[in-house]
């Protein structure tokens, strides 16, 4: 059966032979609205593994609670047509959530929110920045501002403060993995792992592993070297082993936590 990326109802879905579960995907702040190009080999060599990927895209704006909302009704309908085309009605798959960067803070404030079915979720490079310091060119803008309104304020809802406190109180999956990036210099993976380690501390796994922010949006380009193979050629194949290991590497962590979750013989 050959795979193919499919838009259903607002999410691209990539469907194996003999998914054994479903991963719902969602990624960084500014990549997120087209996560099947994006993140495309990541996500393509998980549904090899007979992941099936749900990737609901996002535009960023400052009202994350709605953002939320929005991806989950939106998912939803994803499910629904999954299960109503694609599975028998008796076979439910379990749903693991992935996500990049602010992709990790809209799964947690859906499951945090609203009551849904969540067999783990996986959290690469979590960010919970606020707004001054995650949006470029905010926080000069906004300090002009405030010399003329000192009242005046832009935020995240919930803030990052209440994002954590949201998850302390409210957040109730208990198979956690979260990754970091050795190079990564805006991952706040720790306060996450401070706070899910107090809820679930025999199930909330920390992997730190080679990279940056932007390994899990890397792709393996085809680099053709010329006739005459150049110094060019050199950086070129450099490159792209170095981009090719750091994503093998992540994919063969996140099937390792996976492997838990056995292969279906339909």
């Amino acid at each position: 059966m050959t795979m193919y990326w499919q838009e259903v109802s607002g999410n691209w879905i990539l469907i194996p032979e003999r998914p054994r579960a479903i991963i719902h995907f969602l990624g960084g702040a500014f990549v997120a609205a087209a996560p099947n190009v994006t993140y495309q080999w990541l996500l393509e060599n998980l549904a090899r593994e007979g992941y099936l990927i749900v990737a609901t895209p996002f535009i960023n704006t400052f009202d994350h609670k709605a953002i939320a909302q929005e991806v989950l009704i939106t998912f939803n309908q994803a499910m629904h047509y999954l299960y109503k085309r694609v599975f028998p009605a008796s076979d439910f798959l379990p749903v693991y959530g992935l996500g990049h960067s602010m992709g990790c803070k809209v799964h947690l404030l859906i499951n945090s929110l609203w009551e849904v079915e969540r067999a783990g979720n996986i959290f690469l490079c979590f960010n919970n920045y606020p707004a001054k310091r995650s949006i470029p060119f905010l926080e000069a803008v906004l300090d002009q501002v405030v010399q003329f309104n000192p009242a005046f304020d832009v935020e995240f809802t919930p803030s990052p403060e209440e994002t954590l406190r949201l998850i302390a109180d409210y957040y109730p999956v208990g198979q956690n993995l979260l990754v970091k990036f050795r190079s990564d210099t805006i991952d706040q993976t720790r306060p996450l792992s401070e706070v899910l380690i107090r809820r679930f501390p025999d199930l909330t796994q920390i992997k730190i592993l080679k990279g940056s922010h932007t390994t899990p949006i890397a792709q393996d380009f085809a680099w053709q070297p010329g006739q005459v193979f150049s110094p060019l050629d050199a950086v070129g194949q450099f490159m792209k082993q170095e981009f090719y290991r750091d994503l093998t590497v992540l994919k063969h962590e996140l099937l390792a936590w996976l492997t838990p979750v056995p292969e279906r013989t339909w």
